[in-house]
């Protein structure tokens, strides 16, 4: 990906889960437009396959670091790597999510478990790891993936939408306690994209899930991207605490 549009020149992006899908699509633009960034990811081989190419496309530097956001001294690692590689961490992304969907009544406590630990605590460790720099600095940007399921709830999905509203609040509370350092803190809730995350889905739950969206098709990682891009770039320096909803008109508020 290709773009003469660079407002990220200068800056410092970490973006978690970043080896593929929507946030590999994240990566690849804001390198696009600039910015210089490691992949964290838990797949270390993924995140160096992916560092590699979005640095070759975009002639940024891009690094790969392994994390499992979950682990609340790896992501203090990763911080520590990308602060020690490029002096500074600018925009965060916090991306990596996991899915184990099952009715309540089946649910095991571990798929309970894992989901929160990864999609919401890696969120809160990721953040704590970066904040500081971005305090002292007096500047940052963070991107919170939620999701519509974190907005109007999903049936066999308690863990995964506990997980993203608890993102939306993490949000709004973040972006207060930053906001006179300038510190942006904001969230993207995607409708239904079609990822590693959304391909075991039943056909008749694809098709609902259509007629439930106004613009009647799912919607692409690169339109995620954009959105994170915005939120990430000082066109938005006014705007924190936000949630976007990027998911063909499905829940409006």
């Amino acid at each position: 990906m290709t773009d003469s549009y660079k407002p990220f020149e200068g800056r410092v992006a970490i973006v978690t889960g970043g080896s593929r899908g929507i946030g590999r699509a994240i990566a690849e633009l804001l390198a696009a437009r600039g910015a210089d960034l490691a992949i964290a990811d838990v797949r270390l081989d993924g995140a160096h396959a992916t560092a590699e190419e979005i640095a070759a496309q975009s002639g940024r530097r891009v690094i790969a670091v392994e994390v499992n956001v979950a682990n609340f001294e790896m992501t203090q690692t990763m911080a520590k790597t990308v602060v020690d590689e490029f002096g500074k961490v600018d925009i965060l992304v916090n991306n990596a999510g996991i899915t184990r969907d099952d009715l309540l009544m089946r649910m095991k406590e571990s798929d309970w478990d894992d989901v929160i630990n990864i999609n919401l605590k890696g969120a809160w460790n990721c953040s704590k790891a970066v904040i500081r720099d971005m305090m002292k600095k007096r500047y940052g940007r963070i991107v919170n993936i939620s999701s519509v399921s974190g907005q109007a709830g999903q049936a066999g999905q308690t863990n995964y939408s506990a997980s993203k509203a608890g993102l939306i609040g993490f949000t709004k509370a973040l972006a207060r306690e930053v906001a006179a350092r300038g510190i942006n803190v904001n969230a993207v809730a995607p409708g239904f994209i079609p990822t590693v995350l959304t391909d075991d889905l039943p056909e008749d739950l694809k098709t609902s899930i259509l007629a439930a969206t106004p613009m009647g098709r799912m919607g692409t990682p690169a339109e995620i991207a954009y959105a994170v891009a915005f939120l990430a770039s000082d066109e938005a320096a006014y705007i924190t605490g936000q949630i976007l909803g990027v998911d063909g008109g499905m829940v409006m508020m």
